[in-house]
């Protein structure tokens, strides 16, 4: 049967109603469903599941990108293993992120949910090795934002061997510096992955923060003593500059400007309007709206670097979510992602 982008996604299609298989995929997904340290709302595990089935109602031709699903995309399947790995640890972890962290008699429940994390890390990890070594983009739908440790990693060290490397650049879409140090004792934690980064993956030699407006003093102290190194632009300073007759544009291109040849793109889903994502773990006020973003992704994707990979987090359909309710954020993740897949696509044409 011939495949026509403007009909209904068909039943037992793949995501965003595609019938490519790997082999046939220029950009593979991993979805990772595991959300231990989520240290405020809860859901994220739910999160690749939630956007798969809203990516059934995403229109396949792309105002920005155009003929995105000629690429091929293709989503692994949900792994059962990681579903009840992320309820074990979240088990673990919610009495002691409830309590305001650990202390000392939770050593040994700290060590079995940073243990579950590294187990997400190898994982991850090894997926991406596979997916660049088939000269693939890689791309990865989480879960909690702690989930792309081990994707970063691999990219980094995959840009590390490419022509014209000056190391991996990311830039960072988020409402949150995460540059804590093991918050609430956790090593893995999702408030944790950029200090993480910066401190385990020497192959990142750039990050960009856009929409950062959540902070400790402490992440403000870790990222200015980075040396240039950290780059962190907040929402409330641009959009005081917007008022003050700034072009969005503009400042983009600015964000952009550090960032190497080879870039790595975090998306976590709570730098937008909460508007947008209300049911994500940590929601702020504030925030970029879906536009924006897409211009960011867009000047990006024509600035001449290369993407290497991307991932997508923190998108929940809420703990309870109400079935008579469409599923607004998963809706949004959905276009998220299929912008991150556009932008992808185009910086590697």
């Amino acid at each position: 049967m011939t495949f026509d982008p403007n009909a209904a996604a068909q039943p037992g299609s793949g995501i965003f109603g595609l019938p490519h298989t790997r082999k046939q995929a220029g950009i593979v997904l991993i979805p990772m469903p595991f959300d231990a340290t989520t240290s405020y709302g809860g859901g994220t595990a739910q999160g690749p599941e939630a956007v798969f089935n809203a990516s059934m109602q995403v229109d396949l031709y792309d105002h920005q990108f155009g003929r995105t699903y000629e690429r091929g995309i293709f989503m692994e399947p949900i792994s059962a293993r990681f579903t009840s790995l992320s309820r074990q640890a979240r088990a673990l972890a919610r009495p002691i992120i409830e309590k305001g962290g650990a202390a000392s008699r939770d050593k040994a429940a700290v060590a079995r949910v940073n243990a579950a994390c590294e187990a997400v890390n190898r994982h991850t990890h090894l997926e991406a090795v596979k997916i660049l070594k088939e000269g693939k983009i890689a791309g990865l739908i989480g879960g909690d934002h702690s989930t792309p440790f081990g994707f970063i990693r691999a990219c980094a060290e995959h840009a590390a061997g490419l022509k014209g490397n000056k190391g991996l650049g990311i830039l960072q879409i988020d409402a949150h510096m995460d540059f804590r140090d093991a918050f609430e004792g956790f090593t893995w934690s999702h408030a944790s992955i950029m200090f993480n980064v910066l401190t385990r993956i020497p192959e990142v030699s750039r990050l960009v923060q856009v929409g950062a407006r959540d902070y400790g003093e402490g992440e403000l102290d870790f990222g200015r003593s980075r040396k240039g190194r950290a780059h962190t632009h907040f929402d409330f300073d641009w959009a005081r500059r917007l008022d003050a007759g700034e072009v969005w544009e503009d400042l983009c291109k600015q964000a952009i400007k550090p960032l190497p040849k080879h870039v790595y793109i975090s998306f976590d889903i709570d730098g937008l309007d909460p508007a947008l994502c209300p049911h994500t773990g940590t929601p702020v006020a504030g925030g970029l709206s879906f536009n924006r973003a897409c211009v960011l992704l867009e000047l990006l994707a024509r600035s001449g670097r290369t993407i290497v990979g991307f991932d997508l987090n923190e998108v929940s359909p809420g703990l309870k979510p109400n079935p008579n309710e469409p599923e607004w954020d998963a809706n949004v993740g959905a276009r998220v992602l299929y912008k991150l897949c556009g932008a992808a696509a185009a910086a590697n044409s």
